[in-house]
């Protein structure tokens, strides 16, 4: 993108907890009652008896604090989430800021259902069809302005990046799909080769690609979800919005992530191609979290190298994580004691992502072909102006015999007359004339 403008905005990542309903919770947590902003885990003396439920937590420690920008109860609906997630980010990006929403946890916390929605019911459209509604919304309120959006959707399947949205088919395996690779420039930006950019001229078109890429998505059975996401995947917005007359552009895009499963291959007690798939993705969680301490070490400890090349998931998400975006991390967890141990690790993840710090500005820039459209027009204007000119001075006219003669009158009448405030009148003035 060109010379950003506008005014600079820094602000740590916001973080916010999702509870999934349960009918078997632990009731091991316990939600701040005044500003519903902090959760505590009171784990019991018994917890660490054996039974192999403490194995992967400080197991000396027994309570454990956790303070996030909001917390949603299991009982929140969807339209609820949205309103607290989804639609600060939405208007970020309406006004040029990047904006991210990512949302992180196990396999069968919600985050597909917090980001896509359920099929069912209309009420459980998720983030990403609620965001489209409102941006098509408000390009139809601003009367003044022109606005464009396209749509891209992308994969990560085992660190390799898909297209979900090729043209040339709607519906294939996911090997037939284009595949979607990174390339680096001079001033080290990355650029995705092969991902297209699809126009959506409306509300309709817009979610017509939301339901191709998800029928194209990689999902498996797992003993932790009927239907789990094997795969990141990356559905963005990207808008241009320009007044009417205007030279600038504002150009901004809308990140909205689901990422796989964060759970260890041990417990989901996985074989064969789904153990491999879950390797991929832990391996692609932990580089993340490698970036998000190299960050927060930037900013403490002076650290300068970023691994963001060491998979393709921190590639994609360089600008978000630490860059020039407004960005908001959804964990969800599920209540239930078995899964307290991964819980607490969406947690412990979730405050250091808190801990970074984004700088974002508003992506402005100067649009060439219209700065050449008016440096055009105004080039024929003076052109208008200066032949309009040309002629009310006579430069160039050739003058009848008629009127030389004419002219020759004039001038004797006035050297004749004696009257000292005699004037010559030629009539209308004009250059030739007065040659």
């Amino acid at each position: 993108m060109g010379k950003k403008g506008g005014s600079k905005e820094d602000g740590n990542i916001q973080t916010f907890l999702r509870i999934r309903p349960s009918k078997k919770a632990s009731g091991y947590f316990k939600i701040a009652e005044l500003e519903s902003k902090s959760l505590t885990f009171a784990l019991p003396d018994n917890y660490n008896s054996g039974d192999g439920r403490g194995d992967y937590i400080n197991n000396t420690k027994l309570r454990h604090d956790f303070h996030f920008n909001d917390i949603i109860p299991d009982d929140s609906k969807q339209d609820e989430v949205f309103k607290k997630v989804g639609m600060a980010a939405v208007q970020n990006a309406l006004d040029g800021f990047n904006s991210t929403i990512f949302a992180y946890g196990q396999t069968g916390s919600g985050k597909t259902f917090t980001i896509t929605g359920g099929p069912e019911r209309y009420a459980d459209r998720g983030i990403i069809p609620r965001s489209i509604s409102m941006i098509f919304n408000e390009f139809r309120k601003r009367t003044n302005v022109q606005c464009k959006a396209f749509i891209s959707y992308l994969e990560i399947y085992n660190d390799q990046g898909y297209d979900l949205l090729d043209p040339s088919h709607e519906t294939k395996a996911l090997e037939d799909l284009p595949k979607v690779s990174i390339l680096e420039d001079e001033h080290g930006n990355f650029h995705l080769k092969n991902l297209s950019m699809n126009p959506a001229e409306s509300e309709e078109d817009a979610l017509n690609l939301l339901f191709m890429g998800d029928t194209n998505r990689a999902i498996a059975e797992t003993p932790m979800n009927m239907a789990s996401s094997r795969s990141h995947c990356i559905f963005t917005v990207a808008m241009e919005v320009r007044e009417n007359g205007s030279d600038k552009i504002r150009r901004s895009k809308l990140h909205l992530v689901d990422l796989a499963g964060s759970e260890r291959i041990g417990k989901t007690d996985s074989q064969g191609s789904v153990r491999t798939e879950a390797k991929y993705i832990n391996s692609s969680l932990f580089f993340l979290e490698m970036v998000i301490v190299a960050l927060y070490e930037k900013s403490t400890k002076g650290r300068t190298h970023i691994p963001y090349r060491n998979s393709m998931m921190t590639s994609v998400l360089r600008d978000s994580l630490g860059g020039n975006c407004k960005t908001i991390m959804i964990a969800t967890i599920n209540p239930e004691m078995e899964h307290t141990d991964e819980s607490l690790s969406t947690c412990r993840f979730a405050q250091r992502v808190s801990l970074i710090k984004n700088r974002a500005m508003i992506n402005e820039d100067l649009d060439p072909s219209m700065v050449i459209r008016r440096l055009k027009q105004e080039i024929l204007t003076l052109r208008e102006e200066i032949a309009f000119l040309k002629g009310d001075a006579g430069e160039g006219d050739i003058l009848t015999p008629g009127e030389i003669e004419k002219l020759k009158i004039q001038c004797k009448d006035y050297v004749e007359d004696p009257d000292p405030r005699g004037l010559l009148n030629i009539g209308s003035m004009t250059l030739t004339k007065i040659k």
